[in-house]
């Protein structure tokens, strides 16, 4: 049975030598590492050896008893929760890391929501039972408090045979009613009992914890081996190979490497692999299989369902795309808030410093690397200061390039909020495609959601697809400052095309006309992001904090009591609140605990402000144009955005 198993934690709290100890006790490894000694065997980059955190997602392998199982370390700094997130696609049961000292940090609320919302089952290791001021039960209390009630204790109570206390057994039957009535009329069936378990686990109804210290080897067999008893999968190896991509490398040689969850079937070396969704794209052939266990793989001509492994041949596959007989691309829901723009010494060639920047972008989706022509600048969003350093470190390592980043700017979005009707219509000689848009406020954080009214007499099938593929092949700018527009439906109305004249392209641009024109017509807003936060201090200090969130112009609920602290939660601008961090830490003395998701976009607090500082013109950009395009005795001549609706042919 093939399993992959992932280890997740706030920074510190002991994942990579948890990680460290499961390696070692399965004979994967001949020694343990630490991060501390810079010898991790999953820390095995030189910049994660020298911050002493873990900044990518490394797997090694290991087999106990019957099974294979993949093992994936991932980053705990919420800096590079975009990379932590990719690697839960890969997983078929997660391991949470919970110091015993810290208790429930900012990092370990991201982690355990990014794997509700893709249904990862959870087991939960309580570390660091050996350290001073350590308390197990308090860490117990906050997770039933702030997770999940459906937690149960394995500890001592399942034995390594699977038999398990009264207490536990009592537990688990009344969480199945057939196993109730069961329990009432027969009483406790060791295997019947195991069974339900595993499947309670695996729907994630029930949530198993242990306590100890990865650093001590305190309670990791035992937790191991009952790891290994309740955790199941049923990958088949028959019929067509599928598999989800969540990772892209380059080696040492440049070579790139595309890591893949076989979720179906087989797949063998020289085999031709289709992958993303575009069913036009050719398939391509796989010159080699890599098995890799850290830093080190081996070759295989074979690879089946369940196993994680690695691919070269695939020149454009991306992270989050199917392959094989799946070809739905899955979706991320970390983002980044801030941008940046990339700086470099005189004499670069900056041309040349894109290509390594879009194989960094290849690795990491959420860099969005944009290249602004009428800049002659290169642009990335990041999550924080501490990536950009780290940003910094890896392009002087792989590429010889030294860089510095601009301070992070915030990424603001647009909308509208009225109804209205945009039309494009482009006729230069020889061209011909006309488009009618209805475009309407969409909910908030939904993206651009497209609709189709458009009847097959007006216009084909084959058309009316290529306008929704034109309007989802990149991001469209809005008019208050040049940000991509966002929570809009846009519904194709109708539209013409020429038997003759409509060629490629055509429809692009008077689609993208047609949207233009429609903003045009509308009201448009601005958007900035939003963090969701909770912030826990001494009671005497939530007066200080109402007020700092106050004046960042956030929202919170009424103060509530954890314990003995004093809770706000709410949400807040990224812009006024992404350094509040040190100055929480300062006036609480480090004691007050601050934690930050992002929630989204909203509408902008200070709005004009932001217009006039970004100073967009909307009429200058040269990738847009509201205006329209028809022909008239043997030469196209340019409409207005104002008068294009009067000239519209399907309107008369």
């Amino acid at each position: 049975m093939n399993k992959t198993i992932g280890i997740l934690a706030h920074v510190d709290a002991g994942k990579t030598t948890f990680s460290e100890q499961l390696l070692y006790y399965t004979k994967s490894i001949k020694q343990r590492g630490r991060v501390d000694h810079r010898d991790a065997f999953l820390d095995s980059h030189e910049i994660e050896r020298q911050r002493g955190i873990t900044v990518f997602a490394d797997q090694g392998r290991f087999t106990y008893g019957e099974d294979s199982y993949f093992l994936i370390d991932t980053p705990g700094h919420s800096d590079f929760s975009p990379e932590m997130e990719r690697a839960i696609q890969a997983m078929d049961y997660a391991i949470v890391i919970i110091s015993a000292v810290e208790g429930i940090e900012g990092q370990t609320e991201i982690v355990w929501e990014l794997l509700r919302r893709h249904h990862i089952p959870c087991f939960i290791f309580i570390n660091k039972t050996d350290r001073t001021g350590a308390d197990a039960g308090r860490v117990v209390r906050e997770i039933r408090q702030q997770f999940s009630p459906e937690i149960c204790d394995i500890t001592e109570a399942l034995a390594e045979d699977g038999g398990m206390s009264g207490e536990l057994a009592e537990f688990i039957a009344e969480r199945d009613e057939s196993l109730l009535d069961f329990y009432l009329d027969q009483g406790y069936e060791r295997d019947r009992w195991l069974e339900t378990m595993r499947r309670l686990v695996k729907e994630g109804k029930l949530f198993p914890y242990a306590c100890g210290s990865a650093l001590q080897g305190i309670g990791v067999e035992s937790f191991l081996h009952k790891l290994h008893l309740l955790t199941v999968t049923d990958y088949s190896s028959e019929g067509p190979f599928s598999g989800r991509i969540y990772r892209i490398r380059h080696d040492e040689q440049g070579t790139r490497v595309t890591f893949i969850k076989a979720l179906s079937g087989a797949l063998k070396v020289r085999d031709s692999l289709g992958y993303g969704d575009t069913e036009d794209a050719p398939p391509e052939k796989i010159t080699q299989i890599r098995l890799y266990n850290g830093r080190e793989f081996k070759t295989a001509d074979r690879v089946q369902a369940g196993e994680l492994f690695a691919v070269t041949g695939l020149s454009a596959a991306a992270v989050g795309d199917g392959a094989g007989a799946l070809r739905e691309k899955s979706g991320f829901e970390t983002v980044a808030a801030l941008k940046s723009k990339v700086i470099f010494e005189a004499g670069v060639n900056v041309k040349e410093a894109l290509k390594y920047f879009k194989m960094l972008d290849a690795e990491d989706p959420s860099l969005n690397v944009t290249w602004e022509e009428r800049l002659q600048e290169i642009h990335i969003h990041v999550m924080g200061k501490i990536q950009l350093e780290v940003l910094e470190q890896l392009v002087k390592e792989r590429f010889n390039l030294n860089v510095r980043f601009d301070r992070p700017e915030i990424l603001y979005k647009e909308t509208i909020d009225t109804e209205t009707v945009g039309y494009g219509h482009f006729e230069p000689l020889g061209h011909y495609a006309e488009v009618h848009l209805r475009l309407r406020p969409g909910a908030r954080n939904s993206g651009i959601v497209f609709e189709n009214a458009c009847h097959a007499d007006d216009l084909s099938v084959g058309n009316q697809n290529l306008i929704r593929h034109h309007l989802f092949e990149r991001e469209h700018h809005g008019l208050l400052t040049g940000s991509p527009l966002s929570d809009v439906v846009v519904t194709l109305l109708t539209g013409r095309a020429h038997n003759k004249h409509t060629s490629g392209g055509d429809f692009r641009e008077a689609t993208c006309r047609a949207l233009r024109q429609g903003l045009e017509k509308a009201a448009n807003v601005l958007l900035e992001p939003y963090y969701s936060f909770k912030i826990k201090v001494e009671h005497d200090q939530i007066g200080r904090v109402i007020s700092d969130v106050g004046q960042a112009h956030g929202r919170y609920e009424a103060p509530r009591t954890e314990g003995d602290k004093a809770v706000l939660t709410g949400t807040v601008p990224v812009a006024t609140f992404m350094d509040y961090g040190s100055e929480l830490a300062s006036y609480t003395q480090g004691k007050g605990l601050l934690t930050l998701t992002l929630a989204g976009y909203d509408r902008c607090h200070n709005e004009r402000e932001v217009i006039g500082r970004i100073g967009y013109n909307k009429d200058a950009d040269p990738e847009y144009t509201s205006a329209s395009i028809f022909c008239a005795k043997g030469q196209g001549y340019t409409v207005p955005w104002e008068e294009a609706e009067a000239q519209m042919h399907a309107l008369k």
